[in-house]
This record gives structure tokens, sequence and C-alpha cells, in this order.
């Protein structure tokens, strides 16, 4: 499944971001190959994400997505909002998994950008925080955290120095 990117909305570099902003991702529907095919991708066959009666005595009742795969699909979604930036280098995540994707749940993730500073390390690029939530299609928060994301400022953006400003 590769869903065409919305042409609409437009990559924002850093200088273009705004403190507060938020973005929505759109909806994806988990399903019993998703899980296989990243069992197989990893090599984590635990059987409470690929065995169904296994899954059927825990406390889950039926098989659940890998953590990680909900991470992976929280970034994914979070690429494919109404809030894009410019490609640039993720420096990390922090990330909960407080409940279950089960197959058949249909998650989004919400986030927004709570940070923005220029990076020291890197003259020309910017760093944004962004916490985000994950929900499934009951209102359920299944995972969330924050990504932590160096994008470029726009070519030739030259920041006020601090006496300039007024």
């Amino acid at each position: 499944m590769n869903p065409a990117m919305n042409p609409a909305v437009k990559e924002l570099y850093f200088d273009e971001v705004e403190v507060g902003a938020r973005g929505v991702s759109p909806s994806r529907t988990v399903t019993a190959a998703d899980i296989d095919t990243f069992a197989d991708l990893t090599g984590d066959h635990t059987p409470v994400h690929t065995d169904e009666a296994y899954a059927r005595t825990t406390p889950f009742g039926t098989r659940v997505a890998h953590g990680l795969l909900g991470l992976s699909l929280a970034d994914g979604l979070k690429s494919r909002s109404d809030l894009r930036f410019v490609p640039g280098m993720s420096l990390g995540w922090t990330w909960d998994f407080t409940g279950p994707i089960k197959i058949n749940d249909t998650v989004q993730v919400r986030f927004h950008v709570a940070s923005a500073r220029l990076s020291r390390s890197r003259a020309g690029w910017g760093i944004l925080v962004l916490p985000a939530e994950m929900r499934n299609q009951h209102g359920e928060v299944v995972q969330r955290g924050e990504h932590r994301l160096m994008i470029p400022c726009r070519p030739g953006f030259a920041p006020a120095a601090a006496g300039d400003a007024p």
C-alpha cells in the first residue's frame, strides 16, 4: 500500500513553523497481514502477535500489534498529516505503549509543535519537539510520546541577531 500524498499540503521549512501548530493524520486500519509482515520483517514472532490460540489466553484476548509497529505507523501517519515538514532527520522518540492495538483497529495520530529552536550544532537547521498521541476508533489513546525532529531552514534564511529584536 502506497497512499498518495496530498499535494495541496505544503511542506514547511523550520523558519515557517509556528509553535502551537497542530497536525492530524489520516486514519489507518491495522490488519492481521500488517502484523504478520512486521513479525517477518523484524523476526519478532512472539505468540501474542502471531498465534491467535495463544493470544486468546492472554489478558488481551486476541492478537495485538507489536508496540514498535504502532510507533512505525505513527511516524508514517504523521508524515501524511495536514502539517508536514521538509524532510530532515529524526533525532529520537520518547514513546509509550498505553494500550493494545488489535487487528482491525483503526488508528489516527494527532500532534502539535511544542517547541522550536535553531540547532546549535548544524547551521541552517532547526529542532522541533512534537508531542503526539495515537488513538483507536474508540478514541482510546493506545500510544503517545514525543518526536524530536531536525529540519532545514529555507535556503538563505538568516536568523535575526539578538540585538535586532525590538
